[in-house]
């Protein structure tokens, strides 16, 4: 379904609502109340049944800026590997192809699609929710910023558990989902590109779209996508018609259900490849305590970035920006999110609506 805007009017810095309770959600999505941690938010974009409903920007942003979305890169290479998996090229429960872990009596041979896209290989990377940016020395961050090869390094990890048994989130394991994925279709840059355009970004309309790459020619998949606002919204508008666009599946069927559904003992709540408030974690709870869906589900990339998709509000909600880590509440999205919700949701109606 293409997205349509309704009821906005341009100006150089913003895309101005003339529904009042959204207006009102937006001002206090960009508002500066606390000037000691500011938001920083870049551009939020509301889409209600595949349409765009509220949009806004930060000053030098724009409806065709390509914003960096960090982690929610995760949930783009999920979807990659979801249509590897429809074409029957990859399979979900079974190891995946890796040379490295093919050796007699490498226990790493066991783990599979589904192991790396729900964070529990049980590899020895070290937690990427856990390490600091300063301690180059973590295993996850030297994987970041000192090899050339990150997916080699990365696959040449030990085990520091059985695969399947523990939960533990980080960006080594997307790394090489991205290199399982291209290895695939062909082994190379222009490949994984040709093949993420072709079968994604255009049935999708994403047109503003760029990928980073290591040195040796590998996605960087853990957290280098960036995306204009409104591609991104594209993307979670993708999951809200449960995998299909334009008419044609995209998704496996039951992927977007798969993709929400919560990892055993991920305390931050985290499904396969997205966040989830689905099940009964720490994060699950906390969100919904503070006025997020149950049925909600997200890609999340650090220092704010959020695409969320609320199937019963048929809702899906984009929020880019700059802000810390901590407090949870700096971001603002608590608050924009309960506030959209109000305004477009079955407790409440656009302003002007019958």
């Amino acid at each position: 379904m293409p997205l349509k805007i309704v009821s906005a009017v341009l100006t150089a810095a913003a895309i101005l609502i003339g529904t009042p309770q959204l207006a009102a959600a937006l001002d206090r999505a960009f508002a500066e109340p606390d000037k000691s941690t500011p938001s920083n938010t870049r551009a939020v974009v509301v889409l209600k049944d595949g349409n765009i409903i509220a949009e806004r920007y930060a000053e030098g942003i724009g409806i065709d800026t390509p914003l960096l979305g960090f982690s929610a890169t995760k949930s783009v290479i999920s979807a990659l590997a979801g249509i590897l998996v429809r074409k029957g090229a990859l399979k979900l429960h079974e190891p995946v192809p890796i040379a490295a872990w093919q050796g007699p009596g490498d226990a790493r041979g066991a783990i599979t699609l589904d192991h790396l896209l729900r964070h529990t290989t049980g590899l020895a990377l070290g937690s990427s929710l856990q390490a600091s940016m300063a301690s180059a020395l973590e295993p996850v961050n030297r994987m970041k910023f000192m090899e050339p090869d990150m997916a080699s390094y990365a696959e040449s990890m030990p085990l520091d558990a059985a695969p399947g048994t523990s939960w533990n989130y980080h960006d080594g394991n997307t790394v090489i989902v991205a290199h399982v994925i291209q290895q695939a279709i062909g082994g190379r840059a222009a490949d994984l590109m040709r093949f993420a355009r072709q079968e994604l970004f255009e049935p999708l309309g994403m047109r503003n779209v760029t990928l980073e790459f290591d040195a040796w020619g590998n996605a960087e998949g853990s957290s280098q996508l960036l995306a204009s606002a409104r591609d991104w919204a594209r993307f979670g508008q993708l999951y809200l018609n449960d995998g299909v666009a334009g008419g044609k599946r995209i998704l496996p069927e039951g992927w977007v259900k798969y993709s929400a559904a919560p990892t055993p003992n991920a305390w931050v709540g985290q499904g396969a490849g997205f966040w989830t408030n689905h099940g009964d974690s720490l994060g699950a709870i906390y969100r919904t305590e503070r006025g997020w869906p149950r049925d909600a589900f997200f890609a999340k990339g650090t220092i704010g970035q959020y695409v969320i998709v609320v199937p019963s509000e048929r809702l899906g909600i984009v929020r880019l920006g700059r802000s810390p880590n901590w407090p949870p509440e700096a971001d603002g999205v608590f608050d924009l999110v309960r506030d959209v919700v109000a305004a477009t949701g079955s407790r409440g109606k656009l302003a002007g609506s019958n």
